[in-house]
């Protein structure tokens, strides 16, 4: 097989590829390239929180012990936050006693994060879906988080220049 002719062009640029892992791992995070590793070390170090290891539980934690829910959405791709696959009274329970960041990205670019409470989220959201799992008795999957929901109620934390 023959390269391609930006093989170069990739070369050259991944010594700082290697360099943003570096950094990504120095915080927890083992692959930039994996469940939005590069977006999430960004949020990290916007924020200040720490990433809690583990596929468990909730994403970061602050320096008062306090921990995070992390949602980040490309919204040139889609106009909503994903939650769980497996949305369930113990994945509720966890949301309901979290605090929660949603960083608005456009491709690879951040636009902005926004700090919501979970209080903010229980009855347009939490309080729904918990009716809706009594009634079926089955995980809901993947309910989502409008991003202009989250424009309107979140308390704005960054915004790009």
């Amino acid at each position: 097989m023959k390269p391609h002719k930006d093989r170069a062009q990739l070369d050259r640029l991944l010594p700082f590829v290697r360099e943003y892992q570096a950094l990504a791992t120095k915080h927890g995070i083992d692959d930039i390239f994996q469940d939005n590793g590069g977006k999430l070390l960004q949020i990290l170090l916007i924020t200040g929180l720490r990433i809690l290891p583990g596929r468990h539980g909730n994403d970061a934690v602050d320096e008062n012990g306090v921990e995070y829910e992390l949602k980040t959405v490309n919204s040139g791709l889609v106009k909503s936050f994903t939650t769980h696959h497996h949305l369930n009274p113990t994945i509720l329970k966890k949301y309901r006693e979290s605090q929660w960041i949603f960083a608005i990205y456009e491709n690879i670019e951040l636009i902005s994060i926004y700090h919501l409470k979970p209080t903010d989220l229980e009855f347009p959201y939490f309080d729904r879906w918990e009716r809706k799992w009594n009634d079926t008795g089955r995980d809901i999957n993947n309910p989502k988080i409008p991003v202009r929901f989250v424009q309107k109620h979140g308390n704005l934390i960054y915004e790009s220049d």
